[in-house]
């Protein structure tokens, strides 16, 4: 079965070289995250990735990344603009960005036709999410929902930074193990006595270092992305919030889906440690884990001969 790779990377700035977090060179050939991620993801078996980009980063993505790993794996691009929405729908005079994860991932409809894994480019996420979820889509005998998917379950304690606070979905399970809905927690930071603090005062009762977490990590299949059309543009007409700042989520997308019981989302626990450059003195401990990594034999030294 044809399963794909969806790499959220619109978020990349233009600037090159200057400072861009998901382009920092971290393994000794110059590699950047994004290339352990789709390594990881050829191994478990996806076979075709989908780099989810702007159009005027497009030269330079491809020559950072796209045109190395194309040799590898096929390779298509889609692109999250402001201006892509449905028909009688408009742009707010004054909004500036793009709409969220759920009109980056809508991106991809007619492109992507087969089941999918959704990733952020600046996360290492480890080979044990990829495997799970990938087993899991090639699985029909489970899907029991309108839109079935799962997540990766990242413990707490391995998603921590020792620069600074994070932000978290925590994850609220029932007994079978499925999503019962995700709190987006902020300013998660060990403490001088080694517990877990947060700000976020829904989490604070319950929030420990063995939670399990949304790391933005989704697997679906395409008819998630069709209902991504339909919500889109009512999401679009609805004149709650801030216009120009209001964004479409997949943490809120899949949250109502599961509330109106019409998704089913498993999640599937990985122990592997997380790491991204979420600060610039992550850089170097992102550099050292790689390195232990190869040490360790999980990496060759060039990723790509």
């Amino acid at each position: 079965m044809n399963t794909t790779l969806i790499i959220m990377a619109a978020g990349i700035g233009s600037r090159y070289g200057k400072g861009i977090k998901q382009l920092a060179k971290i393994g000794p050939h110059d590699e950047i995250i994004m290339d352990y991620s789709i390594y990881d993801a050829l191994e478990a078996g996806f076979n075709k990735v989908v780099f989810i980009i702007r159009k005027d980063i497009e030269k330079e993505f491809k020559e950072i990344i796209g045109n190395r790993i194309e040799k590898h794996i096929q390779v298509e691009y889609v692109f999250q603009e402001i201006n892509n929405i449905p028909e009688g729908c408009t742009v707010p005079e004054g909004r500036i960005k793009p709409w969220g994860t759920g009109q980056a991932i809508l991106s991809c409809k007619g492109i992507v036709n087969e089941p999918f894994v959704i990733i952020n480019a600046d996360d290492y996420y480890g080979k044990v999410a990829f495997k799970k979820l990938h087993d899991f889509l090639i699985e029909d005998s489970h899907r029991n929902s309108e839109f079935t998917m799962a997540m990766a379950g990242f413990i707490l304690k391995n998603t921590l930074s020792d620069n600074g606070t994070v932000t978290r979905g925590i994850c609220v399970e029932d007994e079978a193990g499925y999503l019962h809905r995700v709190i987006e927690t902020k300013g998660i930071i060990r403490n001088n006595q080694g517990t877990i603090d947060c700000d976020t005062e829904e989490s604070k009762g319950i929030i420990q270092e063995n939670n399990r977490v949304s790391m933005n990590m989704w697997a679906g299949y395409p008819c998630f992305i069709d209902y991504l059309e339909n919500g889109f543009k009512e999401f679009l007409l609805d004149d709650s919030g801030d216009e120009l700042t209001k964004e479409y989520l997949l943490p809120i997308i899949v949250d109502q889906l599961i509330k109106t019981n019409r998704a089913s989302v498993k999640v599937l626990e990985t122990t592997d440690k997380w790491f991204g450059v979420t600060y610039p003195e992550d850089k170097q401990i992102v550099q050292d884990s790689i390195n232990e990594l190869i040490e360790q034999g999980i990496y060759p030294e060039k990723l790509w001969k």
